[in-house]
Protein backbone atom coordinates (compact mmCIF):
# COMPACT_ATOMS: atom_id res chain seq x y z
CA UNK A 1 0.00 0.00 0.00
CA UNK A 2 3.05 2.27 -0.02
CA UNK A 3 3.46 5.12 2.46
CA UNK A 4 -0.18 6.21 2.35
CA UNK A 5 -2.04 6.00 5.66
CA UNK A 6 -5.33 4.17 5.19
CA UNK A 7 -8.42 2.96 7.03
CA UNK A 8 -8.36 -0.84 7.27
CA UNK A 9 -11.46 -2.87 8.15
CA UNK A 10 -10.84 -6.33 9.61
CA UNK A 11 -13.89 -8.60 9.81
CA UNK A 12 -13.65 -11.68 12.01
CA UNK A 13 -15.77 -14.27 13.81
CA UNK A 14 -12.87 -14.84 16.23
CA UNK A 15 -12.38 -12.27 18.99
CA UNK A 16 -11.85 -12.03 22.76
CA UNK A 17 -12.78 -13.63 25.09
CA UNK A 18 -11.91 -16.48 22.72
CA UNK A 19 -8.35 -17.67 23.27
CA UNK A 20 -6.81 -19.03 20.07
CA UNK A 21 -4.18 -18.35 17.45
CA UNK A 22 -6.50 -16.31 15.23
CA UNK A 23 -7.41 -13.89 18.02
CA UNK A 24 -3.79 -13.61 19.15
CA UNK A 25 -2.51 -13.04 15.60
CA UNK A 26 -5.06 -10.33 14.86
CA UNK A 27 -4.40 -8.57 18.17
CA UNK A 28 -0.65 -8.35 17.58
CA UNK A 29 -1.00 -7.53 13.89
CA UNK A 30 -3.44 -4.70 14.61
CA UNK A 31 -1.11 -3.21 17.24
CA UNK A 32 1.72 -3.14 14.72
CA UNK A 33 -0.47 -1.76 11.91
CA UNK A 34 -1.63 1.10 14.13
CA UNK A 35 1.98 1.83 15.08
CA UNK A 36 2.60 2.35 11.35
CA UNK A 37 0.02 5.16 11.41
CA UNK A 38 -2.88 3.30 9.78
CA UNK A 39 -6.39 3.23 11.28
CA UNK A 40 -7.93 -0.18 12.02
CA UNK A 41 -11.63 -0.82 12.50
CA UNK A 42 -12.84 -4.29 13.49
CA UNK A 43 -16.17 -6.04 13.12
CA UNK A 44 -16.41 -9.09 15.39
CA UNK A 45 -19.08 -10.88 17.49
CA UNK A 46 -18.96 -8.16 20.17
CA UNK A 47 -20.73 -5.81 17.72
CA UNK A 48 -23.79 -8.08 17.60
CA UNK A 49 -26.48 -8.59 20.25
CA UNK A 50 -27.68 -12.04 19.19
CA UNK A 51 -25.07 -14.77 19.56
CA UNK A 52 -25.08 -18.54 20.00
CA UNK A 53 -22.37 -20.84 21.38
CA UNK A 54 -21.08 -23.52 19.05
CA UNK A 55 -22.64 -26.87 20.03
CA UNK A 56 -19.31 -28.70 20.21
CA UNK A 57 -17.29 -25.72 21.49
CA UNK A 58 -19.44 -23.55 23.82
CA UNK A 59 -16.54 -21.21 24.60
CA UNK A 60 -16.89 -19.84 21.06
CA UNK A 61 -19.96 -17.75 20.25
CA UNK A 62 -21.13 -16.92 16.75
CA UNK A 63 -23.21 -13.92 15.69
CA UNK A 64 -26.80 -14.45 14.53
CA UNK A 65 -28.08 -10.91 13.78
CA UNK A 66 -25.63 -10.52 10.93
CA UNK A 67 -28.06 -8.37 8.92
CA UNK A 68 -26.48 -5.46 10.81
CA UNK A 69 -23.20 -6.09 9.04
CA UNK A 70 -23.92 -4.02 5.93
CA UNK A 71 -24.36 -0.85 8.03
CA UNK A 72 -21.16 -1.57 9.95
CA UNK A 73 -19.21 -1.95 6.70
CA UNK A 74 -20.64 1.24 5.18
CA UNK A 75 -20.00 3.21 8.37
CA UNK A 76 -16.37 2.08 8.46
CA UNK A 77 -15.51 4.10 5.32
CA UNK A 78 -12.66 1.64 4.86
CA UNK A 79 -9.99 1.96 2.22
CA UNK A 80 -9.22 -1.76 2.46
CA UNK A 81 -11.17 -4.74 3.80
CA UNK A 82 -9.82 -8.02 5.12
CA UNK A 83 -12.11 -10.94 6.02
CA UNK A 84 -10.21 -13.07 8.50
CA UNK A 85 -12.55 -16.01 9.12
CA UNK A 86 -15.04 -18.21 7.28
CA UNK A 87 -17.80 -18.10 9.91
CA UNK A 88 -21.24 -16.41 9.74
CA UNK A 89 -19.81 -12.89 9.94
CA UNK A 90 -17.18 -13.71 7.33
CA UNK A 91 -19.76 -15.25 4.98
CA UNK A 92 -22.07 -12.24 5.37
CA UNK A 93 -19.17 -9.89 4.66
CA UNK A 94 -18.16 -11.88 1.58
CA UNK A 95 -21.76 -11.74 0.32
CA UNK A 96 -22.02 -7.97 0.86
CA UNK A 97 -18.68 -7.21 -0.79
CA UNK A 98 -19.40 -9.48 -3.74
CA UNK A 99 -22.83 -7.91 -4.26
CA UNK A 100 -21.45 -4.35 -4.21
CA UNK A 101 -18.29 -4.96 -6.21
CA UNK A 102 -15.99 -4.32 -3.25
CA UNK A 103 -12.54 -5.87 -3.39
CA UNK A 104 -11.18 -7.58 -0.30
CA UNK A 105 -8.58 -10.03 0.96
CA UNK A 106 -9.02 -13.09 3.15
CA UNK A 107 -6.90 -15.29 5.37
CA UNK A 108 -6.86 -19.03 6.03
CA UNK A 109 -5.95 -19.68 9.66
CA UNK A 110 -7.48 -23.04 10.45
CA UNK A 111 -7.74 -26.39 8.69
CA UNK A 112 -11.49 -26.43 9.17
CA UNK A 113 -12.11 -29.34 6.76
CA UNK A 114 -9.95 -31.60 8.93
CA UNK A 115 -11.15 -29.97 12.15
CA UNK A 116 -14.84 -30.51 11.37
CA UNK A 117 -14.13 -34.07 10.24
CA UNK A 118 -12.47 -34.73 13.61
CA UNK A 119 -15.51 -33.40 15.48
CA UNK A 120 -18.16 -34.80 13.08
CA UNK A 121 -16.72 -37.76 11.13
CA UNK A 122 -19.77 -37.91 8.85
CA UNK A 123 -18.70 -34.61 7.27
CA UNK A 124 -16.04 -35.54 4.69
CA UNK A 125 -12.87 -33.46 4.38
CA UNK A 126 -13.61 -33.02 0.65
CA UNK A 127 -16.85 -31.20 1.45
CA UNK A 128 -14.99 -28.86 3.76
CA UNK A 129 -12.50 -27.95 1.05
CA UNK A 130 -15.31 -27.41 -1.43
CA UNK A 131 -16.70 -24.76 0.92
CA UNK A 132 -13.25 -23.24 1.44
CA UNK A 133 -12.66 -22.95 -2.31
CA UNK A 134 -16.03 -21.22 -2.70
CA UNK A 135 -15.43 -18.82 0.18
CA UNK A 136 -11.94 -17.70 -0.84
CA UNK A 137 -12.67 -17.63 -4.58
CA UNK A 138 -14.17 -14.13 -4.19
CA UNK A 139 -11.01 -12.81 -2.52
CA UNK A 140 -8.27 -10.90 -4.33
CA UNK A 141 -5.62 -12.64 -2.25
CA UNK A 142 -5.53 -15.32 0.45
CA UNK A 143 -3.01 -14.98 3.29
CA UNK A 144 -1.78 -18.28 4.78
CA UNK A 145 0.61 -19.09 7.60
CA UNK A 146 3.24 -21.19 5.83
CA UNK A 147 4.53 -22.42 2.50
CA UNK A 148 3.21 -25.93 3.14
CA UNK A 149 -0.31 -24.57 3.75
CA UNK A 150 -0.03 -22.70 0.45
CA UNK A 151 0.99 -25.90 -1.32
CA UNK A 152 -1.89 -27.83 0.27
CA UNK A 153 -4.46 -25.26 -0.84
CA UNK A 154 -3.07 -25.19 -4.37
CA UNK A 155 -3.32 -29.00 -4.42
CA UNK A 156 -6.96 -28.64 -3.28
CA UNK A 157 -7.75 -26.52 -6.32
CA UNK A 158 -7.48 -22.98 -4.94
CA UNK A 159 -7.14 -20.53 -7.84
CA UNK A 160 -6.95 -17.26 -5.89
CA UNK A 161 -3.40 -15.85 -5.45
CA UNK A 162 -1.93 -17.04 -2.15
CA UNK A 163 0.69 -15.26 -0.03
CA UNK A 164 2.55 -16.62 3.00
CA UNK A 165 1.80 -14.42 6.02
CA UNK A 166 4.22 -15.41 8.75
CA UNK A 167 3.80 -15.06 12.54
CA UNK A 168 5.75 -13.40 15.30
CA UNK A 169 6.63 -13.57 18.97
CA UNK A 170 7.36 -10.95 21.63
CA UNK A 171 10.83 -11.97 22.78
CA UNK A 172 10.73 -9.47 25.65
CA UNK A 173 7.62 -11.05 27.11
CA UNK A 174 8.69 -14.60 26.28
CA UNK A 175 12.21 -15.17 27.49
CA UNK A 176 14.05 -17.57 29.82
CA UNK A 177 13.29 -16.79 33.46
CA UNK A 178 15.92 -19.01 35.05
CA UNK A 179 13.61 -21.62 36.53
CA UNK A 180 14.83 -25.18 36.85
CA UNK A 181 12.77 -28.28 37.43
CA UNK A 182 14.10 -31.17 39.49
CA UNK A 183 12.69 -33.67 37.01
CA UNK A 184 12.38 -34.03 33.27
CA UNK A 185 9.35 -31.88 32.38
CA UNK A 186 7.28 -32.18 29.20
CA UNK A 187 4.83 -29.38 28.47
CA UNK A 188 1.77 -28.73 26.31
CA UNK A 189 0.16 -25.28 26.09
CA UNK A 190 -3.01 -24.60 24.14
CA UNK A 191 -6.68 -25.46 23.78
CA UNK A 192 -7.64 -28.73 25.39
CA UNK A 193 -9.82 -30.04 22.59
CA UNK A 194 -10.11 -33.10 20.40
CA UNK A 195 -8.52 -31.63 17.26
CA UNK A 196 -5.29 -30.90 19.18
CA UNK A 197 -4.50 -34.64 19.45
CA UNK A 198 -3.33 -34.17 23.05
CA UNK A 199 -3.75 -37.84 23.97
CA UNK A 200 -0.88 -38.69 21.61
CA UNK A 201 1.31 -36.59 23.92
CA UNK A 202 -0.19 -37.89 27.16
CA UNK A 203 0.42 -41.48 26.04
CA UNK A 204 4.19 -40.93 25.78
CA UNK A 205 6.43 -43.50 27.46
CA UNK A 206 9.32 -41.26 28.55
CA UNK A 207 10.41 -42.73 31.90
CA UNK A 208 10.43 -40.39 34.87
CA UNK A 209 8.94 -37.43 33.00
CA UNK A 210 6.56 -34.95 34.60
CA UNK A 211 3.76 -34.15 32.16
CA UNK A 212 2.16 -30.70 32.31
CA UNK A 213 -0.85 -29.37 30.34
CA UNK A 214 -1.64 -25.65 30.41
CA UNK A 215 -4.93 -24.50 28.91
CA UNK A 216 -8.68 -24.94 28.95
CA UNK A 217 -11.19 -26.47 26.58
CA UNK A 218 -14.03 -28.96 26.12
CA UNK A 219 -11.83 -32.04 26.63
CA UNK A 220 -10.30 -30.91 29.95
CA UNK A 221 -12.57 -32.85 32.32
CA UNK A 222 -12.38 -35.98 30.21
CA UNK A 223 -8.58 -35.96 30.05
CA UNK A 224 -8.26 -35.18 33.75
CA UNK A 225 -10.18 -38.36 34.55
CA UNK A 226 -8.26 -40.48 32.02
CA UNK A 227 -4.80 -39.23 33.02
CA UNK A 228 -4.74 -38.70 36.81
CA UNK A 229 -0.93 -38.54 36.88
CA UNK A 230 -0.79 -35.56 34.52
CA UNK A 231 -0.65 -32.03 35.95
CA UNK A 232 -3.53 -30.10 34.37
CA UNK A 233 -2.89 -26.47 35.26
CA UNK A 234 -5.85 -24.97 33.45
CA UNK A 235 -5.74 -21.50 31.87
CA UNK A 236 -3.05 -19.06 32.99
CA UNK A 237 -2.38 -15.40 32.25
CA UNK A 238 -0.06 -14.56 29.38
CA UNK A 239 2.52 -13.03 31.69
CA UNK A 240 2.74 -16.35 33.56
CA UNK A 241 3.36 -18.51 30.50
CA UNK A 242 7.08 -17.75 30.23
CA UNK A 243 7.74 -19.50 33.53
CA UNK A 244 6.00 -22.66 32.32
CA UNK A 245 7.88 -22.66 29.02
CA UNK A 246 11.21 -21.94 30.74
CA UNK A 247 10.87 -24.71 33.32
CA UNK A 248 10.04 -27.33 30.67
CA UNK A 249 12.73 -29.45 29.05
CA UNK A 250 10.63 -30.04 25.94
CA UNK A 251 7.53 -28.37 24.56
CA UNK A 252 5.35 -30.99 22.85
CA UNK A 253 3.03 -29.95 20.02
CA UNK A 254 0.99 -33.04 19.07
CA UNK A 255 -1.56 -31.39 16.75
CA UNK A 256 -1.85 -32.59 13.16
CA UNK A 257 -4.48 -30.06 12.07
CA UNK A 258 -2.97 -26.66 12.92
CA UNK A 259 -1.75 -24.33 10.20
CA UNK A 260 1.02 -22.98 12.41
CA UNK A 261 1.09 -22.93 16.22
CA UNK A 262 2.27 -19.66 17.79
CA UNK A 263 2.92 -21.53 21.04
CA UNK A 264 5.93 -23.12 19.32
CA UNK A 265 7.45 -19.67 18.86
CA UNK A 266 6.75 -18.76 22.48
CA UNK A 267 8.41 -21.95 23.70
CA UNK A 268 11.49 -21.35 21.55
CA UNK A 269 11.70 -17.74 22.73
CA UNK A 270 11.97 -19.12 26.27
CA UNK A 271 14.75 -21.48 25.15
CA UNK A 272 12.62 -24.63 25.01
CA UNK A 273 12.88 -26.97 22.01
CA UNK A 274 9.74 -28.21 20.25
CA UNK A 275 8.82 -31.86 19.63
CA UNK A 276 6.14 -32.42 17.01
CA UNK A 277 4.93 -34.48 14.10
CA UNK A 278 6.20 -33.64 10.57
CA UNK A 279 2.96 -31.93 9.54
CA UNK A 280 1.87 -28.48 8.37
CA UNK A 281 3.06 -25.92 10.88
CA UNK A 282 5.87 -27.79 12.66
CA UNK A 283 7.57 -28.87 9.43
CA UNK A 284 7.68 -25.23 8.31
CA UNK A 285 9.11 -24.04 11.62
CA UNK A 286 11.19 -26.76 13.26
CA UNK A 287 14.72 -27.43 12.05
CA UNK A 288 15.73 -30.83 13.38
CA UNK A 289 18.52 -30.57 15.89
CA UNK A 290 18.43 -26.77 15.95
CA UNK A 291 15.20 -25.56 17.59
CA UNK A 292 13.38 -28.84 18.02
CA UNK A 293 12.70 -32.15 16.37
CA UNK A 294 9.89 -33.54 14.24
CA UNK A 295 9.30 -37.25 13.77
CA UNK A 296 6.42 -39.63 13.06
CA UNK A 297 7.24 -41.11 16.47
CA UNK A 298 6.56 -38.42 19.08
CA UNK A 299 8.71 -40.22 21.68
CA UNK A 300 11.68 -40.08 19.32
CA UNK A 301 11.11 -36.37 18.73
CA UNK A 302 10.97 -35.71 22.49
CA UNK A 303 14.15 -37.64 23.25
CA UNK A 304 16.06 -35.93 20.43
CA UNK A 305 15.02 -32.53 21.78
CA UNK A 306 16.91 -33.24 25.01
CA UNK A 307 20.18 -32.86 23.10
CA UNK A 308 19.39 -29.39 21.70
CA UNK A 309 21.11 -26.16 22.79
CA UNK A 310 18.43 -23.96 24.38
CA UNK A 311 20.24 -20.74 23.42
CA UNK A 312 19.93 -21.66 19.76
CA UNK A 313 16.15 -21.97 20.11
CA UNK A 314 15.80 -18.39 21.30
CA UNK A 315 18.15 -16.94 18.69
CA UNK A 316 16.23 -18.72 15.94
CA UNK A 317 12.92 -16.98 16.67
CA UNK A 318 14.53 -13.61 17.44
CA UNK A 319 16.05 -13.65 13.97
CA UNK A 320 13.16 -15.05 11.96
CA UNK A 321 9.82 -14.25 13.60
CA UNK A 322 8.70 -10.71 14.51
CA UNK A 323 5.25 -9.14 14.65
CA UNK A 324 6.62 -6.14 12.76
CA UNK A 325 7.41 -8.34 9.76
CA UNK A 326 4.03 -10.07 10.11
CA UNK A 327 2.16 -6.74 10.00
CA UNK A 328 4.17 -5.48 7.02
CA UNK A 329 3.23 -8.55 4.97
CA UNK A 330 -0.42 -8.02 5.91
CA UNK A 331 -0.49 -4.35 4.87
CA UNK A 332 1.55 -4.90 1.70
CA UNK A 333 -1.01 -7.44 0.44
CA UNK A 334 -4.17 -5.42 1.07
CA UNK A 335 -6.19 -4.17 -1.91
CA UNK A 336 -8.12 -0.92 -2.15
CA UNK A 337 -11.90 -1.29 -2.21
CA UNK A 338 -14.10 -0.17 -5.07
CA UNK A 339 -16.91 2.22 -4.33
CA UNK A 340 -20.06 0.47 -3.12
Amino acid sequence: MGARKIRILIITDAAPPQVNGVVFTLKNTIEQIESMGHTVITIDPSRFKLTMPLPFYPQIKIALDIWKLSKFIKDSKADAIHIATEGPIGIAARTFCKKHGIQFTTSYHTKFPEYINTMIPLVPVSLGYRFMRWFHSASCRVLVTTQSVKEELLAQGFLTPITVWTRGVDTEKFKPVGLDSDSLTLLYVGRVSAEKNIEAFLDHDIDGATTVVVGDGPELSKLQSLYPNVSFVGPVKNDELASFYSSADVFVFPSKTDTFGIVMLEANACGTPVAAYPVTGPKDFVINGHNGYIDDDLNTAILNCLQIDRNGCREYVKTNYTWEACAKIFVDNLVLVKNA
